[in-house]
């Protein structure tokens, strides 16, 4: 495991790799691996394995006629060769969906490892539930592969810390699927405030909403096409839970497919699912993305069960918080507050003026102010790491054949996410923590400090 001081040592050679070097150069330290170091011909298709065939994927997939995911865009750029899932309908599913796109079957795997070995898979794509994300993204950069990854990155702070750690080792391109960094209303919004329209910034709101309730879900018997005992995977083996009823995409509550958002042992609830789009903008445009807060303060925080020392006490109930108003305070006292209510978005407050921006709009003063006095030209490819404006999917692809940093690389997201993460942390222990943002350790707070990490089950440890 990576100490805090060795993780500071691999940011800073991060830095001045990218100021004397530039990020292309890291392209010398990828391993030699048959196929997946020799995509480098712009006309030359690269080739996938999917690891996850849930909605995020492609909805339909999942049995809904609806073709929402990242799939439908990944295939305009490369070719799956694999695809793989824990429910066997699910895979058969995207096997289908596969061929009808390239018109022709993929090969079909139970376990995402015969992905990693295949040495004529280029990209890994990580759509499974956030518990598994850091285990595979590891375990594909070191067997060389690229990843794009679906957000949030992690379950834990350690888990990041360890990705950034072997990014930086192996060289291999990641790019996490905060898809509002290429949203052109965020780039303007990041646009404004590093050309100084705002002043200076003292804060940032983000209104992701409040995670749901359920009724009490009884165990029951896993169905047959699901291997529940894969889908746990690193966390806690536990019986399934499953009641059928007028609940979300599935029509159930369940511990499993798209519910598995509101466990904290597999996610960190609305703080790691919409926090991790919004905090990232936020972080992003208050110039936070290689540090982290002093403090996290909850002011309000309701969960659906009782807690006791950070875990829930009821097995049967959703467990992530459902209200929230959580302030993470800087250094320099820039704050970003994480709230429950108010419209879905993130409010930015500068000594000059403020803006809202959201997937739907970008508004305030200095935004209707561009009518007389617009940004410079190459404002918004400056906010864009210096790269043509594209959508999220094409900045991947481009920065996997250029062998440059994609927008959002998984240093900036591990320090957004680390915030969302220190947020769940003091919602679930109901207090103030303080935080080491240098040795990214919690000060004076032994049980905090032990869910910063977490232990994998046995027989799911990240392979070295």
């Amino acid at each position: 495991m990576t100490s805090p001081n060795q993780m500071n040592q691999f940011l800073s050679r991060r830095t001045a790799l990218k100021s004397t070097l530039g990020f292309a150069g890291a392209s010398v330290l990828l391993p030699k691996v048959a196929r997946a170091s020799a995509f480098q011909s712009s006309n030359e298709r690269p080739t996938l394995g999917v690891v996850g065939t849930g909605s995020r994927w492609c909805q339909k997939a999942t049995g809904i006629d609806r073709p929402y995911g990242s799939a439908p865009d990944f295939v305009k750029h490369g070719d799956y060769i694999s695809v793989c899932d824990a429910d066997s309908n699910r895979l058969e599913m995207a096997a289908g969906l596969v061929k009808q796109w390239q018109g022709q079957l993929p090969k079909i795997q139970a376990d995402y490892r015969a992905i990693l070995d295949d040495p004529k898979v280029d990209i890994v794509h990580i759509t499974t539930p956030d518990h598994w994300h850091a285990k595979i993204a590891i375990e594909a950069m070191r067997a060389g592969k690229d990843v794009y990854c679906e957000k949030p990155m992690t379950l834990t702070i350690d888990e990041g810390r360890q990705i950034c750690e072997v990014c930086e080792q192996t060289g291999r391109i990641v790019q996490i699927g905060t898809q509002q960094r290429s949203g052109r209303q965020f780039i303007q919004a990041i646009a404004l405030i590093q050309e100084g329209r705002l002043g200076t910034l003292k804060k940032a709101t983000c209104s992701i909403g409040g995670a749901p309730t359920s009724p009490e879900i009884p165990v029951a018997e896993a169905p047959s096409h699901l291997d529940w005992n894969q889908w746990q995977g690193p966390v806690a083996d536990v019986p399934f839970r499953y009641k059928p009823g007028p609940n979300g995409e599935t029509k159930s509550w369940s511990r499993c497919h798209y519910e598995f958002r509101w466990w904290y042992e597999y996610s960190g609830g609305k703080l790691t699912d919409w926090g991790a789009h919004h905090v990232d903008i936020a972080t992003w445009g208050l110039g936070k993305t290689e540090t982290g807060p002093a403090s996290v303060t909850p002011l309000k925080v309701v969960h659906p069960v009782e807690f006791k020392d950070g875990y829930p006490v009821d097995p049967s109930k959703y467990n992530t918080a459902t209200q929230f108003q959580i302030v993470a305070r800087f250094d320099d006292g820039v704050e970003i507050e994480i709230r429950h209510d108010g419209g879905n978005g993130i409010l930015f407050e500068g000594t000059k003026g403020r803006i809202f921006v959201n997937r739907g709009r970008l508004s305030g003063e200095p935004v209707e102010d561009l009518k007389n006095n617009p940004l410079p030209n190459g404002a918004l490819e400056r906010a864009y790491k210096n790269r043509p404006l594209v959508d999220h999917f094409s900045n991947f692809f481009e920065s996997v054949r250029d062998r440059k940093e994609p927008i959002s690389d998984v240093y900036s997201h591990h320090r957004a996410l680390s915030t969302c993460h220190l947020a769940g942390i003091a919602a679930r222990l109901n207090r103030a923590i303080q935080w080491d943002s240098e040795k990214q350790a919690v000060v004076g707070d032994p049980l905090a400090q032990s869910l910063v990490a977490r232990d994998y089950r046995k027989g799911f440890e990240i392979e070295s």
